[in-house]
């Protein structure tokens, strides 16, 4: 009898400037790239590499992982890793896990990746995330280090992406993300098929049109009872089930224009079930930014910015902010603040200490910083963090030079001082990064959305 596997431990992700992951998955991931070696020095050195930004823009394909590693040398280094995808049949199994709720396909959706899915799956023989014997490395330096340090790198800058998006493991595994809900579409209009009935035996529809609910509502709302929004036994407490019908041709909307407009409308509801109303009261402006922020299609996005009558820039700029610190983080990017005088005597305490992190290698030296009202700023790097209403601070980088310089939201926020500025720093060197065969314009200058010398 084969020996069943032992599933990965579910443990809390790791806080702090030290930190690669934010989610449960993505500990997951880091913990099977260091159980797969007792080499902790590379290991170590990989850390400090993947802080530093030197792993280049990471690709995923069906099998592999792959980015340039800057190292000693002035070329990079090309760093793979590798991983088992799954057999057709193995497939089969995962996609009838997902489809038997509903929920797990919302949750994927909205950058979830259920738990009782992973284990699910792989009580039915199907790894989703990694054993540490899988973790294949490579890569073009003559280190012969398993992983070395620039392959250790390429893991650890992964995990944030497994952060953003589940969808990547599946990648991995050997299908993308349009094949996967393509599959699991099929699979629900095939159950809706054979359960729905026609005819006479159809019920009638039930429910209040929504144009009378909205007109007759009068400014309070009252959660319904709890047994009311229980969810129907079996079912998520999610979005509804991917849609199957396709907007008929020429329609100004398409079929995942649909899908994300439901998903956001379930989501709402549900928090509306659940006493959270704040909602009710935001502006025709709050609401464009909130969903060009949840990652709608660009003809949509450009629909919006000329509903609001703003500048394109203009838009752009709090749809970053939004989507790096909330809320706060728009009020944060519009209005200079008045904070904490001992809270900022505490960050640049922690900033300008040589002795701000664990590891030596991880010393990015102890910056010159401008105090003015709520932000902290390093003109000759071209970062910013700035202290926000929620008490956390979001790193910003300047974009644009001269009298046209702007500040943007550039990665989010964080209650660490230390690592916000890391995290800008590291947008900085990003953003320096040349790209082969590739040379976009740069941002066009940014009238009126921030003062830049401060």
């Amino acid at each position: 009898m084969t020996p069943a596997r032992r599933a990965p431990s579910r443990k809390a992700p790791r806080t702090g400037s030290r930190a690669f992951a934010a989610t449960w998955w993505g500990q997951a991931w880091v913990d099977a790239l260091e159980a797969s070696t007792l080499d902790a020095g590379r290991l170590s050195r990989g850390r400090t590499y993947a802080r530093k930004g030197m792993v280049g823009p990471v690709t995923a394909a069906p099998g592999v992982l792959r980015a340039e590693v800057e190292g000693s040398n002035p070329w990079p280094y090309d760093a793979a890793v590798h991983l088992r995808v799954l057999t057709d049949a193995q497939w089969d199994t995962l996609l009838d896990a997902i489809a038997a709720r509903a929920g797990r396909t919302a949750a994927l959706l909205d950058g979830e990746m259920p738990a009782d899915l992973v284990d699910d799956a792989r009580a039915s023989g199907v790894p989703l995330l990694p054993e540490p014997a899988e973790l294949d490395p490579e890569c073009s330096c003559p280190d012969w280090g398993y992983p070395c340090k620039h392959a250790a790198a390429l893991c650890y800058a992964t995990a944030a992406h497994l952060d953003d998006d589940p969808f990547w493991l599946f990648t991995l595994r050997g299908r993308t993300k349009d094949s996967v809900l393509a599959a699991l579409r099929a699979r629900r209009q095939a159950h809706t098929d054979a359960t729905s009935p026609t005819g006479d035996d159809a019920p009638c529809d039930q429910g209040v049109p929504a144009h009378d609910a909205f007109t007759s509502w009068n400014g309070a709302f009252t959660p319904p009872a709890p047994s009311m929004a229980q969810s129907v036994p079996g079912e998520g407490d999610t979005a509804p089930a991917p849609l199957t019908t396709t907007p008929p041709p020429g329609a100004p909307i398409t079929l995942d224009d649909l899908e994300a407009l439901t998903r956001d409308t379930a989501q709402r509801a549900r928090r509306l079930t659940a006493g959270h109303t704040a909602s009710l009261t935001a502006t025709p402006l709050d609401d464009a930014v909130r969903l060009a922020a949840s990652g709608i299609s660009e003809e949509w996005f450009h629909r919006l910015v000329r509903a609001t009558g703003l500048p394109p820039l203009d838009f752009a700029h709090l749809v970053r902010a939004l989507r790096h610190g909330g809320p706060a983080g728009i009020t944060t990017a519009r209005t200079p603040l008045t904070p904490d005088p001992a809270a900022m005597a505490a960050a640049r305490t922690a900033l300008t200490e040589p002795d701000n992190t664990e590891n030596p290698d991880d010393t990015c030296g102890s910056p010159r910083l401008r105090a003015w009202r709520n932000r902290l700023t390093a003109d000759d790097e071209g970062v910013q963090i700035r202290l926000g209403p929620d008490n956390r601070w979001h790193p910003y980088l300047r974009e644009g030079r001269g009298a046209g310089a702007a500040w943007w939201p550039c990665a989010p926020a964080t209650a660490d001082p230390t690592a916000a500025l890391l995290a800008a720093r590291t947008a900085v060197a990003e953003l320096a990064r040349p790209r082969p065969e590739q040379h976009p314009p740069r941002r066009p200058e940014a009238r009126g959305l921030d003062r830049p010398g401060h």
